[in-house]
């Protein structure tokens, strides 16, 4: 954990700044310290170099053209150092180097190990490669008589080496390295992904909030986190604070025509200039509840970021948090985003290819086995991105087409002008027709408010709705929501609601006891319970890690109140749900492999992918649940694989489930779903998930 002690600006300093006095002990030394290029770093770099009596301005170590960290031994003559920091310049030269690109805007620990006999790099605490010297280089080398060194940085006064260092240490000959990596590592501040609520995204990534006028705007969620190198939360009593920025140059959005704070905080139903709210950390997070008041459409159709920064600490990038891109918009424009139509595959033999997907980082991955080619896709089976991994919408209907099916309208096969292939005229107008003259218990009405509701909305109407409805109503209810929104994987969701409300109801009255709020500590027996229960799984227990983020979905500290919980149960059921399904199931309790290793964020997926020397092998994933995915969200309860595809680049991609377990309660002998994973092109090993204890 970081130093408690250190929080003064000198804490960290820049790269041009980097000093170091070094007393070389029997012709050897050692050094570490934590690295931060921002992406502006020209390369190639001579970050750091030598200065003495015998190798002034040697390179010491060099970001090459290719951007990787190079180390390079003193013996190197002033003559025969490099003019540039072109490897191709070094041939004649020993040096180590990183197999893969060095990441930028994170914080990276670097180890140079250096004697007459060898030069060794670390990087995170692993060996990125160690070269040995010759004779012939050792005459010249720090054995020589070389008794004290300096290093600085070699960037020169151009201002194109933009960097910030951490912690260095000149190490005892008797000293390791990897135990200083794990000392003191620095912060950084990032936005939690699965704490983002009402927030839509498109394909490009550009979040669409609701914003404007007082009686348009929509409050929005989001959680900022105060992470280590390593991760893990920091408990620092800081302010943060939010502010509408410009996309394209970071400057800040001007205040509206009436004289409004273009970005508000909202406290207890009150709105304030968000500048004029921080939020304090708890263990480590702030959260937010937001609103926009600008519109782009009054910023000539500029896009938006909200930056998080804390007072006095602003002028360290790494202690920013930047959102997307946003786009906000007023409440009588269409909020929906750009969609896709992934259609099956037209060969008995195809498989799906990730591939066709890679547009988008976060998308929908449908599993099919060979023998259901035959099966004709229906108009409910579409599926689209919206969202922060991957969210369903509407298919191609805006809010002005959905009112006039509540019209009732003669002319129903004008509902949808984008026919596709596996979407006739007729089979709309049957299907349309067919529900019309069948009992509706539901008004029409009801079906298109919550087709154009948010989440928010949708959870108040389906508690109302299940108070009365029965299964069968419901049921009836989430056809007509699939059928007129277009999408399928509404229904999954409906059809739970009663049974998740009244369990929920249960539990929380076990759990209480009628009082407002319980120690944290003293529910997680209930919860785990509960949770084995509905997932019917007994030779699976929840860990420590699965409990820290199921308290963080509730957004509690060491209090649990009633709303945490239900935050918390309507993640926890739609996972259990899915669980419970055979196919599901038996991946979870499977110990060796661990299909499934527990819950984890999107950020841990990724990390676990990424080791010292750069992504793991193309072709290896791991399974998660999607944490920004609540009931009712149409994706709540599905699986996201994230992988290191083809270009070794991280993608997320969602497995529509609804077809998985439609085909695998009809056919006995479907293909378990680990097999239809592994199949995949893209697919080829299980990765791990490294979590600290």
């Amino acid at each position: 954990m970081a130093n408690e002690e250190k929080d003064s600006v000198e804490y960290y300093s820049l790269l041009k700044d980097f000093r170091a006095e070094i007393e070389v002990q029997e012709g050897a030394f050692s050094l570490c310290f934590w690295l931060y290029l921002m992406s502006s770093t020209a390369f190639p770099a001579r970050l750091i170099q030598v200065q003495s009596s015998a190798t002034e301005g040697a390179p010491f170590l060099v970001l090459s053209e290719k951007k990787k960290m190079v180390l390079l031994p003193l013996g190197i003559l002033h003559k025969e150092a490099p003019e540039t920091c072109d490897l191709t310049s070094l041939s004649e030269v020993p040096h180590v180097a990183m197999e893969t690109e060095f990441p930028m805007e994170k914080w990276i620990h670097i180890g140079c190990e250096v004697s007459s006999d060898f030069v060794l790099l670390h990087i995170d605490g692993e060996i990125a490669g160690k070269k040995a010297m010759s004779p012939l280089f050792n005459k010249d080398s720090i054995s020589g008589g070389l008794t004290k060194i300096t290093l600085v940085c070699g960037g020169g006064d151009d201002n194109s080496l933009q960097g910030y260092v951490h912690n260095h240490k000149v190490l005892p000959l008797t000293s390791s390295i990897m135990e200083y990596y794990a000392k003191d590592p620095p912060l950084q501040l990032s936005i939690d992904n699965s704490s983002a609520l009402e927030i839509e995204e498109g394909s490009d990534g550009v979040w669409s909030i609701v914003g404007g006028k007082a009686s348009c705007r929509r409050i929005f969620s989001l959680d900022v986190v105060l992470l280590n190198a390593f991760s893990h939360p920091i408990n620092k009593e800081l302010e943060v604070i939010a502010s509408l920025v410009y996309a394209d140059n970071g400057a800040p959005v001007e205040k509206t025509s009436d004289g409004e704070a273009p970005l508000l905080a909202s406290q207890d139903g009150v709105e304030f200039a968000s500048c004029d709210r921080p939020s304090k950390m708890l263990h480590g997070h702030a959260s937010f509840k937001l609103k926009i008041s600008q519109l782009s459409s009054k910023c000539d159709n500029r896009m938006f970021r909200i930056m998080f920064h804390m007072p006095k600490l602003e002028t360290y990038p790494f202690l920013k948090a930047f959102s997307p891109p946003i786009r906000c918009i007023s409440r009588n424009r269409s909020t929906r985003m750009s969609s896709r139509l992934w259609k099956r595959p037209a060969s008995a033999n195809d498989q799906l290819n990730l591939s066709q997907l890679s547009g988008l980082d976060d998308e929908t991955l449908e599993l099919h086995h060979s023998s259901i080619h035959e099966e004709k896709l229906s108009p409910s089976s579409k599926r689209c991105r919206l969202g922060q991994d991957d969210e369903c919408n509407s298919h191609s209907r805006t809010a002005n087409q959905v009112k006039n099916v509540a019209r009732r309208s003669d002319s129903l096969e004008e509902l949808d002008d984008s026919q596709t292939d596996s979407e006739s005229p007729e089979a709309r107008n049957s299907a349309l027709k067919s529900t019309s003259s069948s009992r509706n218990p539901m008004s029409d009405a009801t079906i298109f408010k919550y087709c154009l509701a948010g989440l928010t909305e949708k959870t108040l109407l389906l508690k109302e709705i299940s108070s009365t409805a029965s299964n069968e109503e419901l049921l009836s209810f989430s056809h007509q929501v699939s059928l007129y929104s277009g999408c399928s994987h509404h229904r999954h969701q409906i059809a739970m609601a009663k049974r998740l409300i009244e369990e929920g109801n249960k539990a929380w009255n076990l759990i209480s006891q009628n009082k407002h709020q319980v120690p944290w500590e003293s529910v997680v027996f209930e919860i785990e319970e509960q949770f084995m229960k509905i997932a019917a799984c007994n030779s699976r227990a929840l860990t420590q890690q699965d409990f820290e983020l199921l308290r963080r979905i509730a957004g509690c500290q060491e209090y649990l109140a009633q709303e945490n919980f239900e935050k918390m149960w309507c993640w926890l059921y739609p996972v259990a749900l899915t669980l419970s399904k055979d196919w599901i199931n038996t991946m979870w309790s499977s110990t060796s492999p661990k299909w499934i290793e527990g819950f984890i964020t999107k950020e841990e997926a990724e990390t676990s992918l990424q080791g010292s020397r750069g992504l793991q092998e193309s072709g290896t994933f791991v399974l998660r649940f999607p944490t920004s995915r609540s009931w009712p969200h149409p994706d709540a309860g599905s699986l996201v694989v994230t992988y290191v595809g083809s270009k070794h680049t991280i993608h997320n991609k969602l497995i529509s489930l609804d077809q998985m377990f439609s085909f695998a309660e009809k056919e006995k002998n479907a293909k378990p779903l680990q097999d239809l994973l592994l199949a995949e092109p893209e697919l080829s090993r299980l990765g791990r998930i490294i979590r600290s204890r």
